[in-house]
């Protein structure tokens, strides 16, 4: 899940202490509004103070005013030392890689008592842009998995895992639990969603788009192993050469829609005939939550986070 990026104009606060253009210090929690934005992957903001001065940021050095409430936002290296998980997801994972292809991380921190209990909260997410990782307090995790959200049922089935520790360990020895018949919804909807924007592309532009294409095929075959077999396989494996060659432009529209409709066909039977429960089993996670945060509260240590 990449950050939201900000239009000129934004009112952000800042969450890390720069130096000015004047040199002067601008503490965290300082106050501005957003005035350029350069860049593309991994843009940087100019931000202007009511007292004229101006500086440079990052995206994760910033957040929204109206976002912030009353408290400047929580800025803690330490928390970059409580990711429990690192997995590799995207292209890398599924065996669609090409030389040109990102490494997108994802996974899960644990926030310290202290800010999970206080009246700000915990950050949601950390984002290292730079490492193009995005990684969730664990209770974020655990609620997007329940939901069926790709991305977070992605980063708990990955075959590519960098960084995991005890906690992390628990995490993916129960992460069955949150599988339910939920994915079916959602990764039909994300097909027929993906599905109807090329559609209009193709109808007004004559274009598709590929890349889009070769995802979406790959999304419901996810989709119908896992009603099937109670896992989330990742790797495409042996439907490599066919998605790549959709990826490339090189199968024909009505042989790409043709496999898409089969698909779906097939996913309604897989739907109707799975073992899986109607809905995850929120016992299991909510007493693995529940572990987590006596750990914490205890004082019990993770292993450092690699990339800082």
């Amino acid at each position: 899940m990449a950050p939201v990026r900000l239009p000129v104009g934004t009112q952000v606060v800042a969450r890390v202490g720069v130096a000015d253009d004047g040199g002067h210090t601008r503490e965290a929690g300082s106050v501005g509004v957003v005035i350029t934005v350069d860049g593309d992957r991994a843009p940087t903001y100019r931000v202007r103070f009511p007292d004229g001065g101006e500086a440079g940021y990052r995206r994760d050095g910033l957040i929204v005013r109206a976002e912030a409430q009353w408290m400047p936002p929580q800025a803690d290296e330490r928390l970059w030392d409580r990711v429990i998980l690192s997995s590799v997801i995207g292209s890398r994972a599924y065996g669609l890689a090409t030389d040109a292809s990102d490494v997108d991380r994802r996974g899960a921190y644990v926030a310290p008592p202290e800010l999970d209990w206080s009246l700000g909260g915990a950050l949601e997410q950390l984002q290292d842009e730079e490492r193009q990782a995005c990684y969730w307090e664990i209770k974020k995790l655990l609620t997007l998995a329940l939901k069926a959200n790709p991305n977070a049922l992605e980063c708990l089935y990955s075959p590519l895992v960098e960084t995991i520790t005890p906690d992390g360990e628990v995490l993916l020895a129960i992460r069955a639990a949150v599988l339910s018949k939920v994915i079916y919804a959602t990764y039909n909807g994300y097909a027929l969603s993906q599905f109807k924007k090329m559609s209009a592309d193709r109808r007004v532009r004559g274009e598709v788009n590929w890349k889009h294409a070769m995802h979406l095929i790959r999304a419901l075959m996810a989709g119908i192993t896992a009603l099937r077999e109670g896992h989330l396989p990742l790797d495409v494996g042996e439907h490599r050469d066919a998605l790549l060659a959709i990826r490339r432009g090189e199968v024909p529209w009505g042989e790409v829609e043709a496999w898409r409709l089969s698909l779906h066909r097939e996913f309604d039977r897989a739907v109707a005939e799975t073992s899986l429960p109607d809905r995850p089993d929120y016992e299991i996670v909510e007493q693995y939550l529940i572990a987590v945060r006596r750990r914490a509260a205890a004082g019990a240590e993770q292993r450092a986070y690699d990339g800082r």
